[in-house]
């Protein structure tokens, strides 16, 4: 298994630190606001490695941070009255019930920054005695980047370009404009906690190397987040800890790419953010899901106004092709068909086929892009198999179903039942027929009651005319749009 690791710039033999065992985090989301679809892709591709990690025989141990306590928060809270530790909890509720609704599971371990401040404060403590961080006498802390040398070795940014691009603090007390906070003097009327330094809250940074301290040790295999991450938060994390340890403190950083909408970075101050629960009203989850998985993960996205409905129809497609398998299953049990020897093999051949090349997708760094590329293929011949009609045939299309499923699963595929899929997205693209339309097939279906195949007839054109089929039966009539 080859991973690409951000801070070499290569795809790298995938080797733990410890044997089987792995230790792997991803930053969460900071609970100001709802969840976007950024943080739903984002929980959505390092569940997926986790999975595939263990599918691959590690012994993964997955933790995930929300951060319940930063400036938005705060913003927030004074903006509708809620205390922030309130405000925090509600959004943290609602994002857990979108991500349900998602089908991303939970993390094996849940890290909150509210629930390690003591954590945090013995971080920063045992900084500020080796000599990396300061605090000042206004109660703040600040990382002495000037102490570490290796500073920018992840974004292969020098100090001398720190600041490009990136709000810092406007702190006078400061030794340098790149130092960065490790714990906030409060303000009044702020959520804050006791310290050494006075009331305050930790700094957005600090919390996510004292959390992997709380729960991993000094070291961790993978640490993962959005690419935006990488600079500043990623770069600070890996100097405020490897300072703390004298260690390299992760293996392999790994960087999802970002979402774009119609060519745009999505933002809330273009006003094009895309609200993960918004879609949900929309697209089933592994319509979703399928959109985002077609591109490499470390890609950038671009999401347009047929991404989703042409997933949702890829969707449609394949399982019209399930549901086929299912019906024609359903008709020979209870029959004696004989399974063959032969018929026996090539079902384990299939299944050794879609199982072995959706790994050999995996195996080179999490290509879910090319394992959904295959499936176009596996459903192309299913529907070979089926008009072929043979039992050995069946037998085959049988296999190809029940591995997709089983492999798949891994991505969150093709887990709903396949009629009730096909049944609920015919309803969802149905058109209502207008009123008008209406009126003139029912007139056309008592003229051919009475017998008046004139009238009959000259009323089908006209339903023609206006983009409508009939199609009659003996107890009634079908009208569609042509």
């Amino acid at each position: 298994m080859k991973i690409y690791n951000t801070l070499n710039k290569r795809k790298e033999e995938f080797t733990p630190l410890n044997g089987n065992d792995v230790k792997m985090y991803a930053c969460g989301i900071t609970v100001s606001g709802e969840a976007h679809i950024g943080h739903g892709y984002q929980a959505l591709i390092y569940d997926i490695m986790r999975k595939y990690l263990k599918k691959s025989g590690y012994n993964v141990t997955y933790a995930r941070n929300y951060t319940d306590v930063d400036d938005k928060i705060i913003a927030k809270s004074h903006e509708t009255g809620i205390p922030a530790d309130e405000y925090a909890a509600k959004m943290i509720e609602n994002i857990n019930a979108i991500m349900e609704k998602f089908q991303v599971d939970d993390p094996d371990v849940w890290l909150k920054a509210t629930q390690n401040i003591d954590n945090i404060i013995d971080f920063v403590s045992t900084l500020i005695e080796k000599g990396h961080a300061y605090a000042t006498k206004n109660g703040d802390v600040y990382f002495d980047v000037a102490t570490f040398p290796a500073y920018g070795k992840l974004s292969n940014r020098n100090v001398d370009d720190a600041l490009d691009g990136v709000r810092v603090d406007n702190d006078d007390e400061k030794k340098n404009a790149y130092d960065f906070a490790l714990w906030k003097s409060a303000k009044p009327g702020e959520i804050c906690w006791d310290s050494p330094w006075g009331k305050g809250r930790p700094g957005w940074h600090i919390e996510c190397s004292a959390m992997n301290r709380a729960a991993f040790g000094e070291q961790i295999d993978i640490h993962g987040g959005g690419r935006d991450l990488i600079f500043p938060h990623h770069e600070n994390e890996i100097a405020q800890t490897e300072a703390l340890t004298g260690k390299q403190f992760v293996k392999y950083w790994t960087h999802n790419g970002l979402i774009k909408v119609n060519g745009q970075k999505m933002s809330k101050s273009l006003g094009n953010s895309l609200l993960l629960a918004d879609l949900l009203e929309k697209y089933s989850d592994e319509a979703v899901k399928f959109a985002l998985l077609q591109t490499n993960y470390r890609n950038d996205i671009n999401i347009t106004d047929d991404l989703f409905p042409d997933a949702e129809k890829h969707l449609y497609e394949f399982y019209s092709t399930l549901a086929v398998i299912d019906t024609v299953m359903d008709k020979l049990r209870g029959r004696e068909l004989v399974l063959e020897n032969a018929d026996a093999i090539t079902a384990a051949e299939i299944a050794a086929k879609v199982d072995g090349e959706f790994n050999a997708c995996m195996d080179d760094d999490f290509n879910t892009a090319l394992a959904l590329s295959n499936l176009f293929g596996y459903f192309k011949e299913m529907k070979k198999l089926l008009s072929a009609g043979k039992s050995g045939d069946l037998f085959a299309a049988l296999a190809y179903a029940i591995q997709i499923r089983k492999t798949y699963e891994l991505l969150g595929l093709f887990k709903k039942n396949a009629k009730d899929y096909v049944a609920w997205y015919e309803s969802q693209t149905s058109e209502e027929i207008p009123a008008e339309v209406k009126a003139i097939a029912e007139e056309r279906w008592q003229a051919r009651l009475e017998k008046n195949w004139a009238k009959s007839d000259e009323l089908r054109a006209k339903l023609a005319e206006m983009g409508y089929v009939v199609k009659d039966g003996k107890t009634g009539y079908e009208l569609t749009r042509a």
